[in-house]
């Protein structure tokens, strides 16, 4: 079983062509165009980045969405506006105050004055009234100077075209969730209102309102009281100016609205950059899984599938391109394999078939009784041959599917070789050969399946057995090195033909004594091998020399070693 498959007629031979890995193919190019006319990315054809941009986008618009609908800086300046008036009325407040007499407020045509000369700006109205609510004296019809600039109005004529479309989708978004005011714009007086809140000022101190006004601006009054001698005798309203603060509500809505608009730009730019390095690199792999898939389906000339080399990536495409090249790497070696085996099977197969084929051939024309039981000798050997070739292939076709199918173990290496030894040590002395085992004490526990590694032992201590004589000997040991355990199977037999070393694992090889031809399959060594690969072990054969120095002298016979991670 150590030379495990006969040679082969030269013509025999299947030549699988050039290795794929090497060289430009027609896959190449056909990814390469694809990636031409896809360019930076593909918005329509790549689900993926359409998918990226679209939920991007989604968190930003409801941020800024939920910033314009919680309105914080609307809030932040209610209140500076607020404040504002408030200290504008108690500063007119403070006037009448001045002006007036104890326990009695200053005619109408002293406020009247009072109001006149104050340095009143041109927006806002102010109202007095006594302490009964009867109105004195208002701002009204005075010529005042205008409003200095406002940054807020500067900024609202400055509007683009961009943000002012904003605006007016946001307002009329907000005006389907507003409550439609009564249409009683006719009756709307400003005197009116800031005589409304007379009452309560001269009662309990400054009272603010807030509301709107005909045109759906925001209005304020502020009413605070005028004291003398601690009595109030009147009150002072402050109205807000017309649209004053709704102007820098909006200036600052559209700043946030800009921003938004260079947000998203940003976030788009962002999105279809990481769409391209997530999303081509996925459609380069899919193409190539793509055009594999054409060409098995028998559109053009079948070939290799180029899965795109993206393991440089440090992420999980790269992973996953790596994982794939694996995967179509493994695929093809088994394919690559199985066609192998399929030649080596149909060519083994042939030689006692022909043998077969001559020797009846031959019966029919045999006279002779001797002759006739020569040949059935012949057909017999024959037979059994091919029985014992075909149950070998069985065994071999089906190895890989049962080494995925059955679980590893933790086992006793040592207990198992123990066993070996002690039953093929039999076999050794009927042949009259020494059997030496040198098995160390302590148990040496592997984890693998303890059946097929039984199977690797049996058929290297067999195998050497076969080419051993009377007087021979073999020797079986075992020693652990750090991770891994050594077990090596010596003999004194004739020894590994040079040309030999590099072929013996192969399917088939055997070149074995003339009067053992036959007796082997040839698949022995390279079952064996493939369990021990698949253990994540290494195995290999050398010839005993007396002299490493010496490679020319004549080999005292061969070592197989097989190596097992602990």
């Amino acid at each position: 079983m150590r030379d495990t498959r006969q040679t082969k007629d030269s013509g025999a031979e299947v030549v699988l062509g050039e290795d794929w890995v090497s060289g430009p193919s027609a896959d190449d190019g056909e990814l390469q165009a694809r990636r031409s006319r896809r360019g930076f990315i593909s918005i329509n054809r790549s689900p993926l980045a359409r998918k990226i941009i679209t939920f991007n986008l989604l968190g930003l618009i409801v941020l800024v969405a939920g910033v314009l609908y919680l309105n914080p800086f609307r809030d932040s300046l209610v209140f500076q506006h607020e404040r504002g008036l408030v200290a504008e009325a108690e500063l007119v407040a403070d006037v009448m105050e001045l002006i007036s007499g104890e326990g009695a407020l200053a005619d109408a045509s002293q406020v009247q004055e009072a109001l006149a000369t104050l340095d009143l700006r041109d927006g806002s109205e102010i109202f007095v009234f006594d302490a009964d609510g009867r109105f004195v004296a208002s701002t009204q019809g005075l010529t005042r100077p205008p409003l200095p600039p406002v940054e807020g109005m500067q900024l609202q004529k400055q509007t683009n075209l961009i943000t002012g479309w904003l605006n007016r989708v946001w307002e009329k978004a907000a005006g389907l969730l507003q409550s439609r005011n009564e249409p009683a714009q006719a009756a709307f007086s400003l005197r009116d209102r800031a005589q409304s809140l007379v009452a309560g000022a001269v009662a309990g101190g400054t009272r603010i309102d807030n509301g709107q006004r005909p045109d759906g601006s925001t209005l304020f009054t502020v009413a605070t009281p005028v004291v003398t001698v601690g009595a109030p005798v009147g009150a002072v309203v402050v109205a807000s100016a017309d649209g004053a603060l709704d102007d820098l509500v909006r200036s600052e809505r559209e700043q946030v609205l800009q921003m938004f608009v260079i947000a998203i730009l940003v976030s788009i730019g962002l999105s279809l950059l990481l769409a391209s390095t997530i999303a081509n690199p996925l459609s380069d792999l899919a193409a190539a899984a793509e055009i594999g898939r054409d060409r098995n389906a028998g559109k053009v000339n079948p070939g290799r599938v180029r899965i795109p080399d993206l393991a440089g990536r440090p992420d999980e495409i790269g992973r996953l391109s790596t994982a794939l090249r694996g995967m179509v790497n493994a695929l093809y070696d088994r394919i690559d394999a199985n066609e192998q085996f399929a030649a080596d099977v149909a060519h083994e197969i042939k030689n006692p078939l022909a043998s077969l084929r001559s020797a009846v051939g031959t019966l029919r024309l045999a006279k002779r009784d001797d002759q006739r039981e020569k040949l059935l000798d012949v057909i017999e050997h024959d037979v059994r041959r091919l029985d014992r070739l075909v149950s070998d292939i069985s065994n071999a076709s089906r190895l890989d599917s049962e080494l995925v199918k059955e679980d590893e173990e933790p086992f006793d290496l040592l207990k198992m070789l123990r066993n070996l030894t002690d039953y093929l040590s039999e076999e050794a002395h009927r042949k009259e050969v020494d059997f030496i085992t040198d098995l160390p004490g302590e148990p040496i526990i592997i984890n693998g399946l303890e059946a097929r590694l039984a199977q690797v032992f049996v058929n290297l201590i067999t195998n050497a057995l076969s080419f051993c004589e009377e007087g021979d000997a073999i020797r079986v040991w075992a020693r652990q090195r750090d991770n891994r355990v050594l077990v090596v199977v010596e003999d004194t037999g004739p020894g590994i033909p040079e040309g030999a070393l590099t072929k013996i694992f192969k399917r088939f090889y055997s070149e074995r004594p003339e009067n053992q031809f036959g007796n082997n399959s040839g698949l022995g060594l390279a079952i064996s091998k493939q369990i021990v690969e698949a253990h994540g072990g290494v195995i290999w054969a050398e010839n005993i020399r007396p002299t490493d120095a010496d490679i020319t002298s004549e080999p005292l016979g061969a070592r197989f070693v097989v190596g097992l991670p602990v």
